[in-house]
C-alpha cells in the first residue's frame, strides 16, 4: 500500500510542489514551523532514511540542499535546519526549516496556519526547475 507521501509525488493527492527530479520530491509541510517549512521525500518508498542505498541519501542530501540554498536566499534566515523526525508517516522524509534560532524547529509549539494562496506564494518563491 503506498504512503501518502508516495501519492503526494505521483500526483495523486496535491501539494505545493518545490522541487522534483527522478528520485526526489519536495513540498511545503501543511502544518510548518516556519514558512517556507518543506519536505524532502525519496520517490522509492522507504521507512527509515538509513536504510536508503548511500547512493540514494547522498542524492537526496544534494537535493535538499538545493532546497535549502534557495530557501536561505528567499527568507533571509540565518541557516536552514535539516531534520530528520517522525513516525507519523512510513516513508523517510527530511524537514527543512528556515531558522534564525533553535526556538524556530520546536516541534511542539503551534504551527503556522496558512491560506492556500500564501502556500502558493511561498511554493512559487522557492521553486527550483
Amino acid at each position: 500500500m503506498a504512503t501518502i507521501f508516495s501519492k503526494i509525488a505521483a500526483g495523486e493527492i496535491p501539494s505545493y510542489k518545490v522541487a522534483e527530479d527522478e528520485n526526489y520530491y519536495a513540498f511545503l509541510d501543511i502544518a510548518p514551523l516556519a514558512k517556507g517549512h518543506t519536505l524532502v521525500i525519496p520517490k522509492r518508498e522507504e521507512d527509515y532514511l538509513f536504510d536508503l542505498s548511500d547512493e540514494e541519501l547522498a542524492g537526496m542530501v544534494k537535493f535538499a540542499k538545493r532546497v535549502a540554498e534557495k530557501q536561505k536566499a528567499v527568507f533571509g534566515c540565518k541557516k536552514v535546519a535539516m531534520i530528520v523526525l517522525g513516525l507519523e508517516v512510513p516513508h523517510a522524509h527530511i524537514h527543512l526549516i528556515p531558522m534564525n534560532s533553535e526556538s524556530d524547529v520546536d516541534f511542539r509549539k503551534p504551527k503556522l496556519e496558512l491560506t492556500k494562496e500564501e502556500f502558493v506564494e511561498i511554493a512559487k518563491s522557492i521553486a527550483i526547475e
